[in-house]
């Protein structure tokens, strides 16, 4: 018998524990996990050094980032915010650090020193973690609820539910009656199998990105900048670093995309033609107004050698190679069609995009219980009495940076303080 059982051991489940520990001391409290360690998403995001939150302080601006939940998700930010987590793991001797993109990390570039504190903290107060104990069956009694693993009954007086994207969880709540969103993945990259990327993965630049329409397509509530499926107009869109990979297209341009364009793209069956604007301070008609002003300022210089942009030069060769241009051809010698070719390489280059791959080891789905079945000031099941969620378990998701991590410490925060009260 526990007073509350929280089945995930997670980041959302051991915030939540520690939480409902320090109010009140006397609780009975349980982490189930399934699989043999816990924290195993902590111990991989970020490359191992654990994007512990974002240094984004505002609740309005931080709700940007939330393709699903922006609306939900602004209150509970007034109640517990990026800096309330810094200040949790700082107090507890996790120093932490901003870096330039916002992204915050401990300062010892280890998700273990974040690990420690939270197994060492549950410990100190007496938290009780069952390992290897993968729940069966979630029953509901007259005074609380029965969780039922392997070969053991248990039971307790609340629940939380922390599992993130967990199927046979999933299903357990939709047989309490709980509606859940279909998942489909959220964070991914592009593949692409095309001449003009391959060999030169590492680049790096600034573009722009837009998903250009199928015949159908299924809208999301809010898309970035989702337009109308009217002739050949881009259904998403979305501008950042865009970085070449060995298998495609990835960084912040392709991450936004991917997961504002989550059912989009899902219902696209991840084969669809995106359109990239290399240099995004110029339309294919001005690069072409400008590059017949450099054929005859730099008539006697060869193209590919003569990079005119501030592209990195092996991505320049490559979509001057692409545009037909030949290694020794000049400026001069150029053509009307060939220029017209380079002018569209530059600014509006399709590829084709067949699949997608899970960006780092950061596995995020969109999806999971309704948000309109849960009261989010208290993160407390509107259909039962004494059940909580926290997490990925919920139809939130948010593009890569720490905001994540802060939907699932802000709701176990909450979820705890209504636990122990």
């Amino acid at each position: 018998m526990f007073d509350v059982i929280i089945v995930g051991g997670g980041a959302a489940g051991f915030y939540a524990a520690i939480q409902i520990a320090e109010r009140s001391t006397d609780i009975k409290i349980g982490i189930f996990e399934r699989g043999k360690t816990v924290l195993s998403k902590v111990k991989v995001s970020g490359g191992g050094r654990c994007n512990v939150t974002h240094g984004e302080f505002m609740p309005k601006e931080l709700t940007t980032n939330y393709p699903r939940g922006e609306k939900e998700l602004l209150g509970p930010f007034h109640k517990y915010a990026p800096m309330d987590v810094m200040a949790f793991f700082e107090e507890r001797g996790v120093p932490l650090k901003i870096e330039d993109d916002g992204r915050v990390f401990p300062k010892s570039d280890s998700s273990q020193s974040i690990i420690d504190c939270l197994v060492g903290e549950a410990h100190r107060l007496g938290v009780k973690v069952l390992k290897n104990s993968s729940v069966k069956t979630i029953g509901k009694l007259d005074d609380g609820w029965q969780v039922t693993t392997m070969n053991k009954h248990y039971q307790c007086k609340k629940l939380l539910v922390t599992t993130g994207s967990n199927p046979k969880i999933w299903k357990q709540l939709q047989d309490l009656g709980h509606h859940i969103i279909s998942p489909v993945p959220s964070l991914f990259t592009f593949n692409i199998n095309d001449k003009r990327i391959q060999g030169i993965q590492g680049i790096s630049t600034y573009a722009t990105v837009e998903v250009m329409p199928r015949k159908t397509f299924h809208t999301d509530k809010k898309s970035l900048n989702l337009k109308s499926n009217v002739k050949d107009e881009a259904v998403l869109y979305s501008d950042g670093p865009l970085l070449i990979t060995h298998w495609g297209l990835s960084g912040p341009a392709i991450l936004k995309l991917s997961a504002w364009g989550a059912n989009i793209l899902h219902d696209f069956n991840y084969s669809f033609r995106i359109k990239v604007n290399w240099l995004p301070d110029y339309s294919t008609e001005s690069m072409e107004a400008y590059l017949k002003e450099l054929k005859g300022v730099e008539a006697k210089k060869t193209v590919m050698r003569t990079n005119v942009t501030e592209l990195p030069k092996r991505l320049w060769k490559r979509l001057v190679e692409a545009a037909g241009i030949a290694p020794d051809e000049r400026w001069g010698d150029i053509n009307k069609e060939q220029l017209q070719a380079l002018s569209e390489q530059l600014t509006a280059s399709s590829f084709k995009v067949e699949g997608k791959s899970t960006f780092k080891e950061e596995f995020v789905t969109a999806g999971g219980v309704d948000l309109k079945e849960i009261n989010f000031k208290t993160f407390e099941s509107k259909l039962h009495p004494n059940l909580y969620f926290a997490g990925e378990i919920i139809n939130v998701d948010a593009i890569t940076g720490g905001f994540n991590f802060q939907n699932a410490w802000t709701g176990a925060y909450i979820a705890a303080q209504a636990i122990a009260s």
